[in-house]
C-alpha cells in the first residue's frame, strides 16, 4: 500500500510539473535572455507603448501600486499561454534602471497560462521585448486592470486607415505620423477591454495594388473595345452576303389573308 502511494505522488508530481506549475523541468524564464542588453525609449505620455518592428516588439508599462504584472498571450485555439520575454528592465522614478541581476526580488515566474513579473517596487516603468509572428498583424492583451492609454507604434512604412486591408479594435482611436517619421502611431486614450489588434498594410502595397489595378483597367477597356469592333466585323459581313434583307416592304408582310383569298 505505502509503495503505491509512493508512485502516486510522484505521478501527480510529474502532472503538476508538466503542466507548468513548477520548473522543476526547464519550463522556467531563461535568465541569460531576462538580462540580454537593450535599449528603451523611456520617454513616453503614454500608460503602455509598444515598439512593432520586423519579428519581435518592445513593451512599456508604467505602473503605480502594482508589485507585479502577469504577461500571457493566446494561441491560434485562444488558449492563454506564458509570454515569453526577454531583456526585462524596471525604470525607478529618478531614472535609474536595473536588470533582474541587479535585483533579488526582480524576476519571473511562469505558471500554467501567465509569466508572473516581480517589480522591485510598486512605482515605475517595467520594459520587455517578446517575439512575434512576422506577419502584418499585432494583437496583445491588456495587462492593466484600469482604463489606459495605450500607443502602438508600427514598423516603417506600415499604415492603417484603409477599409479591408487594414483594421484597429477596439475602436475610439486616433492615429498620427511624427514630422520626419516614416512610422505611424495608434493611439488609445482609454483602453479598457482588449485584445488589442491592429492589421496593417505597407504603403509600397498601395502602390502596387493601385499600379495592378490600373493594368486590370487598361485590359478590361482594350477587351471591350476588341469585343465591339469583333460585333462591327460581323455586322459588315452579314450585309455583305444579303443576310440583313430588308422585309418591310415585302407584299407577304402584312396582317391580311393570302393572295386570292383576299
Amino acid at each position: 500500500m505505502r509503495r503505491r502511494l509512493v508512485l502516486a505522488l510522484g505521478l501527480l508530481a510529474v502532472l503538476v510539473a508538466l503542466g507548468g506549475c513548477t520548473s522543476l523541468f526547464g519550463g522556467g524564464p531563461d535568465e541569460t535572455e531576462l538580462n540580454r542588453n537593450a535599449t528603451y525609449d523611456w520617454d513616453t505620455n503614454a500608460t503602455t507603448t509598444y515598439n512593432v518592428s520586423k519579428g519581435q516588439f518592445a513593451g512599456i508599462i508604467s505602473v503605480e501600486n502594482d508589485s507585479h504584472i502577469e504577461l500571457y498571450q493566446r494561441d491560434e485555439l485562444g488558449t492563454e499561454e506564458p509570454l515569453e520575454i526577454a531583456a526585462l528592465r524596471f525604470r525607478y522614478p529618478n531614472g535609474t534602471v536595473v536588470a533582474p541581476a541587479n535585483r533579488s526580488n526582480f524576476g519571473v515566474e511562469h505558471g500554467q497560462s501567465r509569466a508572473n513579473v516581480s517589480l522591485p517596487q510598486a512605482g515605475g516603468q517595467m520594459a520587455f521585448t517578446a517575439d512575434r509572428p512576422n506577419a502584418k498583424r499585432f494583437a496583445t492583451p491588456l495587462f492593466l486592470d484600469s482604463p489606459h492609454s495605450v500607443e502602438v507604434m508600427l514598423p516603417p512604412q506600415a499604415r492603417v486607415g484603409i477599409p479591408l486591408v487594414s483594421k484597429v479594435s477596439p475602436g475610439d482611436s486616433s492615429t498620427r505620423i511624427p514630422e520626419g517619421s516614416d512610422r505611424m502611431t495608434v493611439r488609445w486614450e482609454s483602453a479598457e477591454r482588449g485584445p488589442l489588434v491592429v492589421r496593417y498594410y505597407l504603403a509600397r502595397d498601395i502602390l502596387l495594388f493601385g499600379g495592378v489595378g490600373g493594368v486590370l483597367t487598361l485590359v478590361g477597356i482594350a477587351g471591350a473595345l476588341y469585343y465591339l469592333r469583333q460585333i462591327r466585323v460581323l455586322e459588315r459581313r452579314r450585309e455583305e452576303i444579303g443576310l440583313d434583307v430588308d422585309m418591310e416592304g415585302d407584299e407577304f408582310d402584312d396582317d391580311g389573308p393570302p393572295p386570292g383569298m383576299r
